[in-house]
C-alpha cells in the first residue's frame, strides 16, 4: 500500500479535484456573463463526510451492546452542478456579477492551494517519520 493511498491522502485528493471542477464551473460563468438568458452555474459544496461515507479507514466499529449504534456513514454526495438563482438580473436574462464570481474564483483557488500545502505537508511529514532509524 503506498502512503498516498492512505484515506486523508485520498480525501485531500478528492478535495482539490473538486476545487479544479468548481474553477472551469466559475470560469465558464465568466466567459458567459454577456450571454443573454445565461444562469450562473455553482458546484455542490464538497463535504469531507461525503467522502469518508466512500472510504473504508479500516476501523470496523463493534456492537458490544444492543443499545449502541452501528458505525454506519451517510451515503456519497454527488457533484453535480447546478443553476443558481441570483439576486442581480440583466434586462437581457444574464444573472452572472462578475464581482461575485471574481471573488468566487479567487477564493476556490486559495482554498485549493491550502488543500495541497496541506497533502504535500503531511508527506512530507510522512516520509521524514519513515526515513527516521529506530
Amino acid at each position: 500500500m503506498a502512503i498516498t493511498d492512505l484515506p486523508l491522502f485520498q480525501a485531500l485528493k478528492s478535495k482539490m479535484q473538486w476545487h479544479q471542477v468548481r474553477q472551469s464551473v466559475l470560469a465558464e460563468n465568466v466567459a458567459n456573463a454577456d450571454t443573454p438568458e445565461y444562469k450562473a452555474k455553482e458546484l455542490k459544496d464538497y463535504d469531507f463526510a461525503d467522502h469518508l461515507g466512500r472510504e473504508n479507514f479500516g476501523l470496523q466499529t463493534v456492537r458490544t451492546e444492543t443499545g449502541h449504534l452501528t458505525g454506519a456513514m451517510s451515503p456519497p454526495a454527488s457533484g453535480k452542478v447546478e443553476e443558481k438563482d441570483m439576486f442581480e438580473v440583466t434586462p437581457s436574462g444574464n444573472n452572472v456579477v462578475l464581482e461575485e464570481q471574481m471573488m468566487k474564483v479567487a477564493e476556490n483557488q486559495m482554498d485549493f492551494q491550502a488543500a495541497s500545502a496541506i497533502y504535500s505537508r503531511s508527506l512530507g511529514l510522512i516520509r521524514t517519520a519513515l526515513s527516521k532509524n529506530g
